[in-house]
């Protein structure tokens, strides 16, 4: 299966890097305290940070906002499988 990227509006606002809301959200992969993963309308997006929780989630419209301080952005590459994904990106906090 072809994962189609950019089909859809895919936003990201960041307010006193403490409140993050997103939108194009396909899908909240995996998540905890310190890190997520979403998969949007622009490929997978992973951040990390500390104290992370949702503080609202609607996957019919495509939104997340999600609270607490955070440290860092990644796009992942859209022609990696998906277990890869997650592997880079839990795995590299246990280097």
């Amino acid at each position: 299966m072809v994962e189609e990227v950019g089909q859809g509006k895919h936003e990201i606002v960041l307010t006193n890097r403490n409140l993050l809301e997103v939108s194009g959200v396909v899908s909240v992969e995996c998540f905890d305290s310190e890190e997520f993963l979403l998969q949007t309308d622009c490929g997978f997006l992973g951040f990390r940070g500390q104290d992370l929780h949702i503080k609202n989630l609607d996957l019919e419209l495509g939104n997340v906002a999600i609270e607490g301080h955070f440290t860092e952005f990644h796009y992942f590459d859209a022609s990696l499988p998906r277990a890869q994904k997650q592997k880079n990106f839990l795995g590299r906090l246990f280097r």
